[in-house]
């Protein structure tokens, strides 16, 4: 006490170290001066300590002129204001510092005050405990030893009371069922009993405790067999089974077999439910009628349309909700009361030696897979049944409620591989799923076409009622229809891959569980959506495209060669804009990252362009064949050596100007108009001799007399090594005039083929010549050179009068009159 209240100054040593201390902080030496101005000896440091006033005016009187003199006055009356204010600021601060100070010391005081007086009257408090503490012990000294000996005992007699006592107290807990009581009860006594049971008092109280023991034991083991029961009260009769030390094993089997019945009859629900939904659906296929659309170019006026649901009993949502809340919710709950009952519970003396956890682990795994392997097949078969494409967001709401719901299986169950496969069937949903958009896309692709088919065939029927025969020829009313069918098609489309892509897309959306998944942010999207889907879509617009060029017979099948020319400007149309678009739409909705290989934009418009010059070719093909096929009968049914003199044009020729004509309009709604050579101004009237091919030849052959047709054929022939050879199926571009061109050639072609293969007589010759000349006068202005109509009219008036018995040719201004005439 004496060292604790010794006044700080007493001690030198304490002193001159706290001195030290503080000059080391303020930065002064041992003068009492700081390091800085103990270092500064120049009198003209205005702030050292040697500084000399008059020294320092004489040097700046010296060294700086007046202005600066007067500079350096005014500086040091603002350092010096700015000093006065720092000093006041300081003395101000220290000032509260010095207030705030004083007040907490006399509040200090007043609580050390207060504190004191609390102190003084605990301290008298506790004297007189002390004091009465006293006395006690004092009187009750020499009863104490008698105290504790009652007291030992009382306390013998109760545990004595409790051993006599416990067959009536098993009995009653028995009849009112409580067996945890009674367990409880029993595992005190057990212990003493098995000690004293050598005395036949405690013998014969074991005995009946056993007795009665054994008929808890088997009323719990008749609960648990029953499986009436709740969860709880079958956990807590196993735990009470297994404190009447029953075998682990076999309560594990029987805890697990109970709670597969209950499971086993959840799965047959789910299993009932599937066979209901497969029995409505049934018999919805069979009375469902869809009558057809009044519009026979939209689409979805189809019969059948594959984005339609079909009508099911139970939604996939409610199946897989029942599923959940029924059988994944009471696995669950199996899970964590084996896991507390075997697995999680403490293990002591005997049973720890047993290592009952790793046994009861396994049996879990085992029991849950078999469980889980049922539930995903139930799972995988109802979603098969998702064949409607309509509404995906069912699907993949009911897909992330199971993800969702598999994932509390993981975290009761670490290692089990559950959540895994729940994640795989997903996958496999996911995979299934882009299969049947493809599938339904196919579908509505075929129904779009055979809706456009039934438009161009529809007005076919004229307002008289007479039919429009030939393939090639198209009405009045059909022809304007076109764009609005190409456009119309290429937006249904268009639209509904658009539709596709959207709902495919609510398996990547963010609210979605097993979107974060590595399958459905890479493949899924590379090479599920955008190879699977939209990239196998276009292929198959294509290849179907190419399958409509396949068609056998002359006539070109049973596809109209309006379809087939609408086909190749829309495959055109994709190549040109429509591909880059979607893959481009595909890329930017799916972030489509190409880590593997995916067909690139340029391999597709390639295959879209060769599909469309495929079907634009064939189509050239099919009218050149259907004009030709008139031709060829109006040649191969008419007796060319007996006919009479020409007075007018034939018919047929008259119908392939038409029909021609109508070609022309029908390829200028969709395709540009193209390039043509210069016309001659008198393409129109160009004549057809039956000697020209001879006359032209006199200028290579001046000794050629026409009264030796051997000579003619030979000239002729030569003629034709020289002359410019003509492709007749050469390939055709894209444009209206390439187009007529092909097709007049192969119909001028057929014409020329046919005239060879007939005898001629002077007037069949005659009627050659102006059916030619008739021809000459309207389809030169078809093609991109007249030259080539020139060409092969020449040859073919050439051929007849080879051909000819008797070759006297009309006279030009005759054959005009009749052309002119009609």
């Amino acid at each position: 006490m004496s060292s604790a209240t010794t006044p700080p100054d007493s001690d030198p040593t304490q002193r001159r170290r706290a001195h030290s201390m503080l000059k080391l902080y303020y930065g002064l030496n041992e003068e009492g001066k700081s390091t800085e101005q103990a270092e500064s000896l120049d009198p003209c440091d205005i702030n050292g300590p040697h500084f000399d006033p008059e020294v320092y005016l004489n040097k700046l009187r010296k060294e700086c002129s007046l202005g600066e003199l007067m500079d350096h006055e005014s500086c040091m009356v603002k350092q010096i204001r700015s000093l006065d204010s720092d000093m006041q600021t300081l003395v101000y601060e220290n000032y509260n510092k010095f207030i705030s100070a004083t007040d907490t010391i006399r509040k200090m005081k007043n609580d050390f005050k207060k504190m004191e007086d609390e102190m003084d009257c605990l301290s008298a408090n506790m004297a007189a405990i002390t004091e009465f503490s006293a006395r006690i012990s004092g009187t009750l000294q020499d009863q104490h030893a008698q105290i504790t000996k009652l007291s030992g005992v009382h306390t013998l007699l109760r545990k004595l009371q409790f051993l006599f006592e416990l067959p009536a107290r098993l009995n009653k807990c028995l009849e009112l069922q409580a067996y945890s009581q009674a367990v409880s009860a029993h595992r005190r006594a057990r212990c003493v009993l098995q000690q004293y049971s050598h005395m036949p008092s405690f013998r014969g109280i074991q005995d009946d405790c056993h007795v009665i023991m054994e008929q808890l034991a088997q009323q719990l083991r008749q609960k648990f067999r029953d499986g009436g029961s709740s969860a709880k009260d079958l956990s807590e009769c196993v735990e009470l089974l297994l404190q009447l030390d029953e075998p682990a094993e076999e309560l594990c089997d029987k805890f697990l077999s109970h709670g597969q019945s209950r499971l086993e009859a959840d799965l047959q629900g789910l299993e009932a439910e599937l066979k209901d939904s497969a029995v409505t659906d049934t018999v919805g296929s069979l009375v469902q009628k869809t009558s057809p659309g009044s519009n026979p170019v939209s689409p979805s006026s189809s019969a059948s349309n594959p984005f339609l649901s079909p009508t099911a009993g139970t939604d996939i949502l409610e199946f897989i909700d029942r599923g959940c809340n029924e059988f994944v919710s009471n696995l669950c709950l199996v899970i964590a009361s084996y896991q507390e009952l075997f697995i999680n519970r403490p293990q002591e003396g005997e049973l720890a030696s047993k290592n009952i956890p790793e046994m009861a682990n396994g049996k879990l795994h085992a029991f849950v897979d078999t469980l889980a392997a049922r539930y995903f097949s139930l799972v995988e078969r109802r979603i098969q049944e998702e064949k409607g494409v309509g509404d995906n967001s069912l699907l993949v709401r009911a897909l992330d409620r199971f993800h969702r719901r598999l994932q509390a299986i993981s975290k009761l169950l670490p290692g089990s591989a559950v959540p895994s496969q729940g994640t795989e069937i997903v996958v496999r949903a996911a995979r299934e799923r882009i299969k049947q958009y493809l599938s339904a896309l196919q579908t509505f692709y075929h129904d779009s076409l055979t809706d456009v088919r039934q438009a161009l065939a529809a007005p076919r029927i004229s307002v008289g009622g007479t039919s429009v025969s030939g393939g090639g020829a198209t009405s009045k009313d059909a022809t304007p229809s076109l764009p609005e069918l190409l456009t119309s098609l290429s937006n249904f489309i268009l639209n509904q891959l658009k539709s596709v892509l959207a709902s495919v897309h609510l398996f990547t959306a963010k609210d979605i569980t097993f979107s974060n998944k590595p399958y459905f942010k890479g493949e899924f999207c590379s090479q599920g959506v955008r190879e699977g889907l939209v990239v196998s879509f276009i292929k198959f617009i294509c290849q179907s495209s190419r399958q409509y060029c396949e068609s056998a017979g002359d006539r070109g099948g049973s596809t109209p060669p309006a379809l087939l020319l609408l086909l190749s400007r829309l495959c055109l149309d994709y190549e040109t804009s429509t591909i880059s678009y979607i893959l481009t739409l595909t890329d930017e909705q799916f972030l489509v990252q190409h880590h593997t290989p995916v067909t690139p934009v340029t391999a597709l418009c390639a295959e879209a362009r060769e599909a469309a010059q495929k079907l634009l070719n064939h189509y050239v093909k099919v009218q050149g064949l259907i004009i030709s096929q008139m031709l060829r009968k109006s040649v191969e049914t008419r007796d060319w050596v007996n006919t009479i003199e020409p007075r007018n044009v034939r018919a047929v020729m008259k119908r392939v100007v038409e029909d021609t004509t109508s070609i022309d309009v029908q390829v200028g709604l969709l395709y540009e108009e193209g390039v043509r050579k210069a016309h001659s101004s008198d393409s129109s009237k160009r004549t057809f001799s039956v000697y020209s091919s001879s006359r032209q030849q006199i200028r290579y052959a001046p000794s050629y007399t026409p009264s030796a047709p051997m000579d003619t054929n030979l000239l002729s022939n030569i003629h034709k090594l020289f002359s410019e050879r003509i492709d007749i199926f050469s390939p055709v571009e894209f444009n209206k005039v390439s187009v007529l061109t092909g097709i007049i050639k192969i119909s001028l072609k057929t014409f020329l083929e046919c005239v060879r293969l007939r005898t001629f007589g002077r007037y069949g010759l005659q009627q050659i010549q102006v059916d030619c000349h008739y021809l000459q006068m309207y389809l030169w202005r078809f093609v991109s050179d007249e030259n080539l109509v020139h060409f092969l009219l020449d040859e073919i008036v050439g051929s007849a009068a080879h051909r000819c018995l008797d070759p006297s040719p009309m006279e030009q201004s005759v054959i005009e009159v009749i052309c002119e005439r009609g």
